[in-house]
């Protein structure tokens, strides 16, 4: 005669040897929500230090240099961060205005310490300012460019007089245009704006004294950060 199978107990209503060690279940699942307790207090620990470190001040120094070869990188991310998605030739324009180096400069940080925790390259550029020579400049691509971008913004928020007054004022070479283009990145603070600008109109100023014959009734077009409204 066959014997039955036996059957194979579930649960707690399983028998189990008087030796047998008792079940850890419950202590194991108190351990899991003590570990995960612990977790959630280093995470609240290291947000509490994130916010710490983004609530910091730091104090920088920035001081204004001449513009140089060195300065190439800096100023055309600075150009390309200024112009945006313009069709502007940001590389050609970078060199235009290192090769009038006689004006014009770049903001830098200042005694940056070799021992410094810092990731912080000494001649790193934080902003800029100088003034290209649109007439002396005329025919240079991105010249071109920035003549038609000032024009093309013009046409949507001026009327028709004031559009033609200005075509006629970029395309007079019988008077010298100088175009002013001013950019910093946007955690450097707005104060070192004033004396960028007064040390540009120094340098201006010393070279007309220094130019024979001398020129008179330069026009200025300006630019700062975003397309022009």
């Amino acid at each position: 005669m066959a014997s039955r199978s036996k059957r194979r107990a579930v649960g707690s209503g399983a028998p189990r040897p008087v030796d047998a060690p008792a079940p850890r279940q419950e202590e194991e699942e108190d351990e899991e929500v003590e570990d995960q307790d612990e977790d959630d207090e280093d995470s609240a620990e290291e947000d509490d230090d994130d916010d710490e470190v983004v609530d910091q001040e730091v104090n920088i120094e920035f001081e204004a240099y001449s513009i140089s070869d060195n300065d190439y990188d800096g100023i055309k991310k600075l150009l390309q961060q200024l112009f945006l998605k313009a069709p502007v030739n940001t590389a050609e324009l970078t060199d235009l205005l290192i090769q009038q180096n006689h004006i014009g400069s770049v903001i830098k940080q200042t005694n940056v310490s070799e021992d410094s925790d810092d990731d912080v390259d000494e001649d790193e550029i934080f902003g800029f300012i100088s003034l290209l020579h649109l007439t002396e400049r005329k025919g240079a691509q991105c010249v071109e460019q920035i003549k038609e971008l000032v024009l093309s913004s013009c046409e949507k928020n001026c009327d028709k007089s004031t559009v033609e007054q200005l075509d006629k004022l970029l395309n007079d070479t019988t008077k010298p245009v100088g175009f002013l283009l001013s950019e910093r990145f946007i955690n450097v603070p707005p104060q070192i704006a004033l004396p960028m600008h007064r040390q540009l109109h120094r340098e201006k100023r010393f070279q007309k004294e220094a130019e024979q014959p001398k020129e008179r009734g330069a026009r200025v077009c300006q630019r700062r950060g975003g397309v022009l409204p």
